[in-house]
């Protein structure tokens, strides 16, 4: 069964302008994204290069990929959820990790891989990414050899997200966005997928930051906490966008400028000085730090005050186009 906004939405007069694989993969301009895939490989001073061996061959899934890249869901209104964040990571120290050398997911399982700090949704291409809670886009920037294509929201109460692998942005830095509003168009923009296409999962890695850290939404199985998902578990948005009352983020601004004074990489220590509203700043900061940790000495997060877990989050994605989600080992 085709997904009423999958794939189809490349071809039809759903947009002014259709989308065009340099936009699913997010290939240009094309000189950028060669020296982003070189980067990638080799790293830099501060920055160590990929990581990879036979095991990363796990992520390819012709099965499930073939069906998403023609728009179609293997489970009829299902989101397969493949990776998880991964609670026993390797040192970052070592490198971007894609080997499944030690693995833990939320629960107790292997379904994930090194340095996966995330969740990824797979679904068909051309698929409505949404605010999974109201919020600020604090960050809208396409990094080949990180993610492609990410916008990233600061819902306030010190939570954070990020779509990764999205195709056309639908937003703007700072602006105000309520739970259910379109951010992108997804597609599978960087690296990994241009490397493994057609046998990579076309799918959105959604990240979660809460109180500046890296975050599992899920709850673990093996402590008392609370999940981040409305209900406890990630649920497709119903009705239309709405407006909710969320507690504010609060930054320190010692704490933020000294963070970002710690970066060694030049170029963006001088683009987080330059950002002038603190929200946006502050996002941008926990972002820079997530994506490239080893640019930073100081790792201290950007707020006042310390939140506790409560259930904020919706999948990021309308209940128009989905009923729930299955595990790829679930798959028939």
């Amino acid at each position: 069964m085709e997904s009423p906004s999958a794939f189809k939405v490349l071809y039809s007069m759903r947009h002014d302008h259709p989308l065009r694989w340099r936009e699913i993969l997010g290939l240009s301009p094309l000189p950028l994204r060669l020296r982003q895939a070189l980067f990638a490989i080799r790293g830099d001073a501060n920055v160590p290069g990929t990581q990879y061996d036979l095991s990363s061959l796990q992520m390819l899934n012709p099965k499930l990929a073939l069906p998403l890249w023609r728009g179609r869901t293997p489970v009829p209104r299902k989101v397969v959820l493949t990776n998880f964040f991964n609670h026993t990571q390797t040192p970052i120290e070592d490198g971007w990790s894609v080997k499944r050398t030690q693995t833990r997911d939320f629960q107790d399982g292997n379904k994930t891989y090194d340095s996966h700090n995330g969740t990824d949704f797979c679904i068909p291409v051309g698929t409505v990414y949404r605010a999974a809670a109201s919020g600020t886009v604090v960050r809208v920037v396409s990094e080949f050899h990180r993610g492609g294509l990410k916008v990233a929201v600061d819902h306030g109460g010190n939570l954070m997200t990020s779509g990764a692998h999205l195709a056309r942005a639908l937003v703007k830095e700072g602006e105000k966005v309520e739970r259910g509003q379109p951010l992108a168009i997804t597609g599978y923009s960087g690296l990994d997928a241009v490397i493994t296409f057609p046998f990579g999962i076309p799918h959105v890695h959604l990240n979660v930051w809460f109180n500046g850290k890296p975050t599992d939404p899920f709850a673990r199985s093996w402590v008392e906490e609370e999940s981040l998902w409305r209900g406890g578990t990630p649920t497709p948005i119903r009705g239309d966008a709405k407006t909710e009352a969320v507690e504010a983020s609060v930054y320190n601004p010692d704490q933020v400028a000294a963070a970002i004074a710690s970066c060694v990489d030049e170029d963006a220590r001088r683009r987080l000085q330059s950002i002038e509203s603190p929200v946006v700043q502050a996002g941008q900061l926990v972002f820079e730090m997530a994506y490239f940790p080893t640019r930073f000495r100081e790792k201290a997060h950007p707020y006042k005050a310390i939140f506790e877990r409560s259930e904020r989050l919706s999948m990021p994605f309308s209940a128009d186009d989905f009923d729930g989600w299955i595990l790829a080992s679930e798959l028939p």
